[in-house]
């Protein structure tokens, strides 16, 4: 199928133009751009030149087929991702401001976003080296979660790496039961990729060195990727900090989906076994171009372009 491949939530952001207007004002949006957190992961790992294949739902709607075409542009299968007239394609409304905070209004609830269902068996898997989860996958339903797990574990058994960015969004946790699916998660991770706030709340430590600590205590922890906003991102494994990685600067549009670019470009370059200081640079180019640009999908990633900003440092 893919050598990377990703199950969550598909959906369309519509966004405001500019900072500081709140969403309960009334004003201008820009959109749908296609979106979801796991679509901007996979069509960055496939404009980086990768096997990249998602699994998830779109309506049988306009929406669906924004994020449906620009997918396919991008090289994802999207053989997996169900298409249904029994919903609408899920939407974020968006709104950003000065002081990098950001606000989401989700409308995903009956969405076929949520209601793709986990692969029988392992066929047409056998080429895949990652499996990607986003918490907020976990977060968007109970049920779809579940399902997530499920192909999780099943992908696992059969010797895939399994990458987890924790990505907490509390404005979409309405069941208390998906912080014990994000600690399963974990617990069969190789690679973890969160924020700083978010290994604090996921760990219960406020300091970060016992935080990074206690994360190791599990022992299916390979490598964990500490983003970190401004000031880059750190590498630990078992034998401490491995990397730090600085920020590539550029002229910021938006910075909305620069995480999920991020954790797609570094996890590229472990699957083409780059050193872990190597697949950090992939990721911090990647997480700039996204950045560079109106759009959380509309970064002008690729090979060529990341490999320039690395080289220009």
């Amino acid at each position: 199928m893919a050598e990377i491949v990703i199950m969550g939530e598909l959906l369309v952001e519509i966004m405001r133009p500019k900072e500081d207007i709140p969403l309960y004002e009334s004003d201008y949006f820009r959109g749908p751009f296609p979106s979801g957190a796991p679509g901007i992961f996979i069509s960055t790992a496939a404009r980086l030149g990768h096997s990249a294949a998602i699994i998830s739902g779109v309506g049988k709607d306009d929406f669906g087929e924004n994020i449906l075409r620009r997918l396919k542009h991008d090289g994802v299968d999207i053989s997996r991702v169900i298409i249904s007239g029994k919903g609408n394609t899920g939407v974020a409304f968006v709104t950003y401001f000065a002081d990098g905070e950001r606000k989401f209004l989700f409308y995903m609830d009956n969405s076929p976003c949520v209601m793709a269902k986990a692969p029988e068996d392992f066929s047409g898997f056998e080429d895949t080296k990652y499996f990607h989860v986003m918490g907020c996958s976990l977060m968007a339903n109970v049920d779809f979660a579940r399902e997530i797990i499920k192909t999780m574990n099943m992908l696992k058994s059969h010797g895939v790496k399994i990458s987890f960015d924790p990505n907490v969004r509390l404005e979409m946790m309405r069941d208390p039961s998906v912080m014990n699916m994000l600690h399963e998660v974990f617990a069969s991770s190789s690679v973890l990729m969160p924020g700083v706030s978010e290994l604090k709340m996921f760990t219960g430590e406020q300091d970060t060195n016992a935080a990074i600590k206690k994360v190791f205590g599990n022992p299916a922890l390979e490598v964990l990727v500490l983003k970190n906003g401004s000031k880059g991102s750190q590498i630990y494994t078992r034998n401490g900090l491995e990397v730090e990685q600085p920020i590539y600067k550029v002229i910021q549009e938006d910075a909305t989906g620069a995480g999920d670019s991020y954790d797609a470009a570094f996890i590229c370059g472990l699957a083409e076994g780059k050193s872990l200081a190597d697949a950090a640079k992939m990721g911090a180019a990647a997480g700039a171009l996204n950045a560079a640009a109106f759009g959380p999908m509309e970064g002008k990633i690729s090979p060529e372009t990341v490999r320039k900003m690395i080289e220009q440092g």
